[in-house]
């Protein structure tokens, strides 16, 4: 009987040892187990400090926090609709069988936004319906202005979504975490439920540089003021159009160093 236990537990050693070097091998594994709670803390830490400072802001926050809620959902689903998707053929290790077709990286890239495009509708589409049933809040309210902030922000989701990709085919499917981590990354930067001006100096030139930030500007002078604030959604557009080009610069530019290496037929951890 001991020397079964000693055998067991020396299993048991093995595949703790196994398991620990694991995660010593994969730099974004480490990173994640501080990120989370981090980034929640510092989140919720800025809009405390907001209310602390602005307590008529809670007489009227209700719509505003569940149309910042509905309108970061865009962004958390559209950038996810792109590099989950595309996890899912490396799962699959399906990728270098595509490509064995006339199929080519950039039509792939297109494939992708359509289908996020399509999980996004489906998803916040429900997520603004209940919205409405349990909290009487109709975010389509907003009109074409909805349109403009869906817009901007699914764009970015998408080249957040590229850039992730492209790390995963340089790096391997332990880079996997940072389609999760990158955007909350950008939550607390974005202004999302508080104003950037709360944030210090240094990471306010970090959310001018950030298109959620402009639309979630335009949307608290669109709730709060009732007034259209053009320049922020011509800012983030702007904006867009060259982090969409970086985006897809990454990927492609990847997805060719992949193919040229041969890691899309065994592309792992």
């Amino acid at each position: 009987m001991r020397g079964a236990n000693s055998a067991a537990m020396r299993r048991v050693g093995a595949m703790i040892e196994r398991y620990f070097y694991l995660l010593k091998g994969s730099w974004p594994r480490v990173i994640e187990l501080a990120y989370w709670p981090t980034m929640q803390i510092v989140l919720w830490g800025f809009l405390s400090e907001y209310l602390v400072a602005h307590s008529s802001y809670l007489a009227q926050a209700s719509g505003v926090l569940l149309a910042a809620a509905l309108l970061w959902d865009v962004m958390f689903r559209g950038q996810l609709g792109v590099s989950v998707v595309f996890f899912e053929e490396l799962y699959s290790r399906n990728l270098g069988h595509l490509f064995a077709s006339p199929l080519r990286p950039y039509e792939l890239a297109g494939a992708l936004f359509a289908i996020s495009l399509l999980r996004t509708l489906i998803g916040s589409g429900m997520a603004a319906l209940f919205a409405f049933w349990f909290y009487h809040f109709p975010i389509w309210q907003m009109g074409f202005m909805l349109v403009a902030f869906f817009l901007n922000l699914i764009v970015m989701g998408w080249s957040i979504g590229l850039v992730v990709a492209g790390l995963v085919l340089r790096y391997g499917l332990g880079a996997e975490n940072l389609a999760w981590a990158a955007i909350f990354a950008i939550a607390p930067l974005s202004g999302i439920y508080y104003p950037i001006s709360v944030l210090p100096a240094p990471l306010q030139l970090i959310a001018h540089m950030l298109p959620a930030a402009y639309v979630f500007t335009a949307m608290r002078g669109l709730l709060f003021q009732h007034v259209f604030l053009g320049r922020p959604l011509a800012l983030a557009a702007g904006l867009n159009v060259i982090y969409l080009a970086l985006g897809l610069a990454v990927f492609l530019r990847t997805f060719h160093d992949a193919r040229l290496h041969g890691r899309l037929l065994n592309l792992g951890e």
